[in-house]
């Protein structure tokens, strides 16, 4: 769901970048230490993206040399455990939320419309105990056949990712084999949950320069965005090539439709469109064949 469906990874990011911070800065003072903060961007993607609650507190918390007890659901926001941290950050993600709308990622929508129109069918994770919340704040809980969250992994003892146990959860509430299930996930933690579990194939959105890592941990597949990948429901999901873009001279009707009454402007790039790269830029000159194409593109519109 997070950082793949809906935008509310940046928000998850900030609650817990709060919590530690707040925690963090109160330890060293009391302690007469350091204060380190807490790297809303490295540590968020190695320790906690992805995982459920509790687990990320811990998991950052052992990097920083630091154990709590992990007390128990009583405990209020201001206990100095792993429950009561996971209530504070819980409390600060509520607050953005009634705050704010959730943003979606066209392009994963678009997917998913393309998914379902061909029949195939689509269940949404997250270690979130505030999935459904967030589903509905986005208005696309009505899009998936199955939802597994972190009430799940409570309700039923599952362990989180990277452990692919809520992965295969929602293909055995889909009713499909793992071999027959792609899975598709930003975290580092899923995607290795996702290649653990023997899914068919695991792709990567890589929102954060973290491709490389996303590969390593199983991804075979990594984009940027879904709109790099196109479906076919003979072929399935790949990665559009320069070979799936249509050719100007067999669309030229619909260019000119799409033209008509509009003022055309062309953006033309300098250093290897209109001249050859050349290894000094001052002898970078426009040929007299190009000069003339300009030229003429000049008299029939806007070019810059």
């Amino acid at each position: 769901m997070d950082g793949v469906i809906t935008d509310t990874a940046q928000a998850h990011a900030v609650a817990w970048k709060r919590l530690f911070d707040e925690y963090l800065s109160e330890r060293a003072a009391a302690r007469q230490e350091t204060f380190l903060p807490f790297d809303i961007k490295n540590d968020y993607r190695e320790y906690v993206d992805g995982k459920p609650r509790h687990d990320g507190i811990e998991s950052f918390l052992k990097s920083r040399g630091i154990t709590l007890p992990y007390g128990s659901e009583k405990d209020d926001p201001d206990r100095e455990t792993v429950r009561g941290l996971g209530r504070r950050k819980n409390h600060y993600f509520h607050a953005w939320l009634g705050q704010n709308s959730v943003r979606t990622f066209p392009a994963a929508l678009k997917l998913i419309a393309e998914l379902r129109k061909a029949g195939i069918k689509t269940a949404v994770f997250s270690s979130s105990r505030n999935a459904e919340a967030v589903l509905r704040n986005a208005d696309v809980h009505q899009l998936f056949d199955v939802k597994v969250d972190g009430n799940d992994l409570a309700e039923r003892g599952l362990p989180g990712k990277p452990d692919p146990a809520m992965l295969l959860e929602a293909a055995a509430r889909l009713g499909v084999a793992p071999m027959r299930t792609m899975v598709v996930e930003d975290s580092i933690a899923g995607v290795e949950a996702g290649a653990r579990g023997g899914f068919g194939i695991v792709i990567g959105v890589d929102r954060g320069g973290v491709g490389d890592a996303l590969r390593k941990a199983g991804a075979q597949i990594v984009v940027r965005h879904l709109g790099e990948l196109i479906f076919d429901p003979k072929e399935g999901a790949r990665v559009k090539t320069l070979s799936d873009l249509p050719l100007a001279r067999d669309r030229e009707d619909e260019i000119r439709s799409r033209l008509s009454g509009k003022a055309l402007l062309i953006f033309l790039d300098y250093d290897g469109t209109l001249t050859p790269i050349v290894e000094d830029y001052t002898k970078a000159f426009l040929s007299d064949d190009m000069r003339a194409v300009l030229a003429e593109l000049g008299q029939r519109c806007t070019v810059t």
